[in-house]
C-alpha cells in the first residue's frame, strides 16, 4: 500500500506534514504532505526510487489517521 505525497501544504483534510526531520533515512527535496484519503496498492516493480524511511512516530500518525478515515466511513 502506498500514499501519495504533493508540495501543496494548504491545509486537507486527512493529510500528514512530512518534513526533512521527519525521515529516519533519505532525503526529502521539499515538505510534503502524505495524502492518507488516497490509499493505492503498488507493484514493487513499478517503484523506480525511493525517497527515505520515515520515522516511527510519524509512520503511526499516518497509520492513526488512516484508521480514523476508516472508522469515519459511512
Amino acid at each position: 500500500m502506498a500514499v501519495p505525497l504533493t508540495s501543496n501544504l494548504r491545509y486537507r483534510e486527512y493529510a500528514v506534514l512530512i518534513t526533512r526531520e521527519g525521515l529516519e533515512t533519505g532525503k526529502l527535496i521539499v515538505d510534503s504532505k502524505a495524502k492518507v484519503d488516497r490509499v493505492f496498492s503498488v507493484s514493487q516493480g513499478l517503484v523506480r526510487m525511493s525517497i527515505g524511511r520515515l520515522k516511527k512516530d510519524l509512520y503511526e500518525q499516518i497509520i492513526n489517521t488512516f484508521l480514523e478515515l476508516v472508522n469515519d466511513s459511512p
